[in-house]
């Protein structure tokens, strides 16, 4: 995603940071009132099998619920290079999908979707 893409009022961008090194970045955007996107997920090298990645991810998917979201997706390569990403995302119950949003049907793509359920935080409220 580049700045403008980030500048997008849609889209909120994180930063996880230790003593002032940038360790991982990632970004939501709304897609519609009940469903989000995961954009721009990347966790710095020398910060990888760290947990930051996976500890990023599991920030975004509760910042999802916390904004009352049903379902979370994702874009990701399909080649080899973007295994550990794609266990990443299975592991935190990610699905493979098919495309959403403006997105087709390609080769170098794959598609994954989180159903959402209400936190504990959100139970109690009415809709």
């Amino acid at each position: 995603m580049d700045v403008d893409g980030l500048l997008d009022p849609a889209v909120t961008f994180f930063s996880f940071r230790a003593g002032g090194t940038l360790l991982a970045v990632g970004a939501l955007k709304q897609l519609d009132p009940q469903h989000a996107e995961i954009k721009s997920m990347h966790t710095a090298q020398d910060a990888r099998g760290r947990g930051v990645g996976r500890q990023m991810l599991e920030h975004l998917i509760a910042v999802a619920r916390e904004r009352g979201y049903r379902r979370l997706s994702l874009e990701t390569g399909s080649m080899a290079s973007f295994a550990p990403a794609r266990a990443l995302y299975a592991r935190a119950g990610f699905d493979v999908c098919g495309p959403f949003a403006d997105y087709r049907e390609s080769p170098n793509s794959t598609y994954m979707t989180l159903r959402l359920g209400r936190s504990a935080a959100t139970r109690g409220r009415r809709d």
